[in-house]
């Protein structure tokens, strides 16, 4: 993952700003604290990128864990998401179709 192309070691001084690394543990990581911690220190520098990115492998491990059972548990039964399918296409076509009806009277437009 692409991080700050002027932090070649770890002990060179880093941006967290703009480094996607960051800016998916701003959005994942629910220990604020930790994530100031890591930013402080990798400006600072004598912190590696993959150490970084460790962080956020672990952090993303856990936020996708969850939807991971839930997708295994989806899987051992296919009957139960094609009946979510076929109702939510129907509950769409009459949604779409009723929008279609509005916008062609209000255009003045003829209903095939």
């Amino acid at each position: 993952m692409y991080t700050d192309p002027d932090h070649i070691r770890a002990s060179d001084r880093g941006r967290a700003d703009g480094n996607v690394v960051f800016t998916n543990l701003d959005a994942f990581d629910s220990d604020r604290d930790a994530v100031a911690d890591l930013k402080a220190h990798y400006r600072r520098g004598g912190l590696g990128d993959m150490t970084v990115k460790c962080r956020l492998a672990t952090v993303l491990r856990e936020v996708i864990g969850p939807i991971r059972e839930r997708r295994k548990a989806l899987e051992r039964d296919p009957g139960y998401v094609l009946d979510i399918l076929r109702s939510g296409t129907a509950h769409a076509r009459d949604l779409t179709t009723a929008t279609q009806a509005e916008v062609h009277a209000a255009l003045g437009l003829f209903t095939f």
